[in-house]
């Protein structure tokens, strides 16, 4: 089955044809590297590192450019050095890898490319030069404004009118724009904040600017993916277009596909730092696993609003335990890793129970979750029958679709006691080793005591034919 994508701009699925199937492109906009990511930033991240790796399965892995921008220089930026009275690197550098090291725990591939704003700052002088040069940009006061009414297309992507357009982007008004929809491609610093040199004097550029700059050093023009959450559509995405074509002089295309996620909702609102009701993914991992915290915001197709709760993240803990049960069961049964079976026969499973066709229907996760449960049903199935050779593939498939989706990359026992401290297992395995010295005795009292104080401790243990395991019980 063809990849096909959900294109914003034609707002239809549409077969996904690369330019060059040697040279995938895909620009996601990425983190401003001011403070700790919430989960709702979490979710573009997961999203589009499905399509990453879908993209790498298709194409091959060499083949495919991943660039997620880093935005380094913003007016919270500079509050923040301000305060700490540091460079604004000091504070960029160290939340920039906090927010590399919290999206890793969620199973994301790095992509490609990190390109940063301040690293771009040449770029981003010539590309606005180049715009004034082909009477789409405008210096005015110090400013350079870009030019809406040069760019005919403008609205295209988000389908606002332009009197929809200037009252959903809460333009400033100023005396120095020629049309109240201009919007900022360089502006004048503030004192004591960080500024450049430029032909039109010292200062910063404004946000759009950035990231067509940065597309177009690092992939260049035009791009086969663009992603973002769907509040950047407009006006973040739309002012990318405009400027990125009418820098290019033959007004050509800027991007193939235009991939947009749905919100992350915290009850009625949208998540955001602004209305202070943030989950923040650095201390969610600190309690989750990241595994769960990925299947929930996976759980849901991506184009569709997701909303976040206690009981979302429950019920992804709760599915990934179902499928290491599975998996630890096989263990037992095929005594570790076993025999690996025929690659072609794993990749008929996978094939039989419609794992890619979800995947290439648009990233429809929920369907390829589902397809994750079939294959564990049929794991089951195969123990309960005595079949090894049928578990066996089983298994090898179940762990291949899992972690190519950035899932069952732990040891289901290690996934169990995941929990619990060295010291603590050390006791509990104690503990098991003295239950079972007392069942071979028949010493069943002794037996019984130990099993109660493992219950205490909130330790559940399971008797197999290889021996028993354990696990720590849910606690609510």
């Amino acid at each position: 089955m063809p990849l096909t994508l959900y294109d914003t701009m034609a707002r239809e699925k549409r077969v996904f044809v690369p330019a060059d199937p040697k040279r995938v492109t895909m620009y996601v906009c990425g983190p401003t590297v001011y403070n700790y990511a919430h989960i709702g930033n979490a979710r573009p991240v997961v999203v589009f590192d499905v399509l990453f790796r879908l993209l790498r399965h298709l194409y091959g892995e060499d083949a495919v450019i991943y660039a997620a921008n880093v935005t380094d220089v913003d007016d919270k930026i500079n509050a923040k050095a301000q305060a700490e009275g540091v460079p604004i690197s000091t504070i960029t550098d160290r939340y920039l890898n906090i927010y590399n090291a919290d999206m890793a725990s969620l199973g994301a591939l790095k992509p490609t490319l990190q390109p940063r704003v301040t690293e771009t700052m040449d770029a981003i002088i010539e590309m606005i030069g180049r715009l004034v040069r082909n009477n789409a940009a405008y210096a005015a006061e110090g400013h350079v404004l870009f030019d809406t009414q040069a760019f005919s297309d403008y609205g295209k992507l988000s389908g606002r009118s332009m009197d929809d357009m200037i009252a959903g982007a809460r333009v400033d008004v100023a005396p120095y724009k020629r049309h109240p929809a201009d919007f900022v491609l360089w502006k004048p610093s503030k004192p004591g904040e960080p500024e450049w040199e430029s032909p039109w004097g010292p200062g910063r550029p404004g946000w759009h600017i950035e990231c067509s700059a940065m597309i177009d050093q690092a992939l260049g023009l035009p791009i086969d993916i663009h992603g973002g959450g769907h509040d950047l559509i407009f006006p973040h995405h739309e002012n990318e277009i405009a400027q990125g074509v009418c820098a290019s002089c033959d007004h050509g295309e800027y991007a193939r596909y235009w991939v947009h996620n749905g919100f992350l909702n915290f009850g009625d609102e949208k998540m955001s730092k602004s209305l202070g009701n943030v989950v923040l993914v650095h201390e969610l991992i600190e309690k989750t696993p990241g595994e769960a915290v990925r299947w929930a915001l996976l759980v849901g197709h991506y184009r569709a609003p997701l909303e976040w709760s206690g009981e979302l993240l429950a019920q992804a803990k709760s599915s990934l335990d179902r499928l290491y049960r599975a998996l630890q069961d096989a263990d037992a049964f095929l005594g570790g890793a076993g025999a690996e079976p025929d690659p072609l026969t794993v990749d008929a499973l996978l094939e039989t129970v419609k794992f890619w066709d979800a995947l290439c229907d648009d990233l429809n996760t929920p369907l390829a979750f589902s397809a994750l449960f079939t294959l564990s049903n049929g794991l089951r199935g195969a123990i309960m029958a005595g079949q090894r050779e049928a578990a066996a593939q089983h298994r090898a498939a179940l762990l291949k679709a899992g972690r190519f989706l950035g899932f069952l990359g732990a040891d289901p026992e290690a996934w169990f006691q995941g929990g619990a401290d060295a010291g603590f297992k050390a006791r509990i395995d104690g503990l098991i080793a003295e239950r079972v010295a007392a069942r071979g005795a028949k010493d069943w009292a002794s037996a019984d005591r130990i099993r109660d104080e493992l219950t205490a401790l909130g330790v559940e243990v399971m008797d197999g034919p290889s021996g028993a395991t354990w696990r720590l019980k849910e606690t609510t």
